[in-house]
């Protein structure tokens, strides 16, 4: 990918580096990206991630408090919830538990080489 690449495609790009077992929020990845205003379109991207051709762990991916506020976009009525749990996350009334613990801060976690990649 180059930096002709789309937003949405420099989105999916961070979610495909989100650990397993980790959960990371739709404005981190957007401040990661500079665009720290642009939380809700990493939100239409991750909506869109069916359409990409790789398995984007959208469900890895929740509001700032981690709450699981995409869950309407997967195929069943908990998905989103069982394949978080299936990692060993725990959520409970749609809530990640222990959120500071299991969040992955791109920012954080990811050299800027990476950034100059997308």
């Amino acid at each position: 990918m180059g930096k002709s690449d789309s937003f949405f495609d420099k989105v999916y790009r961070v979610a495909l580096l989100i650990p397993f077992g980790k959960v990371t929020s739709y404005g981190a990845i957007a401040k990661y990206l500079g665009a720290t205003r642009s939380a809700r379109m990493v939100g239409w991207a991750m909506n869109n991630s069916h359409s990409h051709t790789d398995e984007i762990p959208a469900h890895r991916v929740v509001n700032r408090k981690g709450v699981l506020t995409g869950k309407h976009h997967f195929q069943g009525i908990n998905l989103m919830q069982q394949l978080l749990e299936n990692e060993g996350i725990l959520v409970v009334d749609n809530q990640v538990q222990n959120f500071e613990e299991v969040f992955w801060d791109p920012s954080e976690n990811l050299d800027d080489s990476i950034l100059m990649d997308l």
